[in-house]
């Protein structure tokens, strides 16, 4: 985990900037008076942005406590096992950039904890590499174990009782590395580019789902 910190998800303080406006996007997806749990939370820039009334994250990293946010509860567990959260009461499950990382076994098991701790008509939201976009680097991370194009995500939530209620194939670059230098990362050029229509540089995809 710590190698991988230093090596791959390394800290970049243009990342604050651009959650803001992610999670501005998201916000009507977020109800204010309800519980969000952010799986893989990593250093938390998702949830420590949500206007959430309880909000917690959840990861195996021993760091957690490092980033999560105040009034973050914060759970140190595997996706797969996610038994420190109440079955059905969560109104939204978040991931970003973990699907990939996870075995089918893995996968399956967090499926079935997320559909266990949602509310009926729960949303789960999850950002993700697009293979079918971003396939020259994407197993330049070498922790990468599963393919995900938008067509096969969107199956794969389908498999699993969700229902598609957005999808993005193309939603932003693929990382923040991804972007050519001499774009400046700034809110309102993040805010044009994710309601923009046309997405140049875009590797990652946006999928929002409910469980029914």
């Amino acid at each position: 985990m710590d190698n991988y910190y230093k090596s791959r998800y390394v800290w970049n303080d243009d990342r604050k900037v651009v959650w803001k406006e992610i999670v501005r996007f998201l916000d009507k997806y977020i109800s204010k008076e309800g519980t969000v749990l952010d799986i893989g939370a990593g250093y938390c820039d998702f949830i420590n942005n949500v206007n959430a009334k309880n909000k917690i994250a959840l990861d195996y990293s021993p760091d957690l406590g490092k980033y999560a946010g105040q009034g973050v509860v914060q759970i140190n567990s595997s996706v797969t096992d996610m038994s420190g959260v109440p079955s059905g009461s969560v109104d939204v499950v978040f991931a970003s950039n973990l699907f990939e990382h996870l075995t089918d076994d893995e996968l399956a098991k967090t499926m079935n904890e997320t559909k266990r701790v949602l509310k009926k008509d729960g949303r789960l939201i999850l950002m993700q590499p697009n293979y079918r976009l971003a396939y020259k680097t994407y197993f330049d991370d070498h922790t990468h174990k599963k393919v995900f194009s938008d067509v096969s995500l969107k199956a794969f939530l389908i498999s699993f009782g969700m229902e598609i209620e957005k999808s993005m194939p193309k939603f932003l670059p693929f990382s923040l590395n991804s972007r050519p230098s001499f774009i400046p990362v700034f809110p309102w050029i993040i805010r044009a580019y994710l309601y923009s229509p046309v997405k140049p540089f875009a590797g990652q995809m946006l999928f929002v789902s409910k469980k029914v």
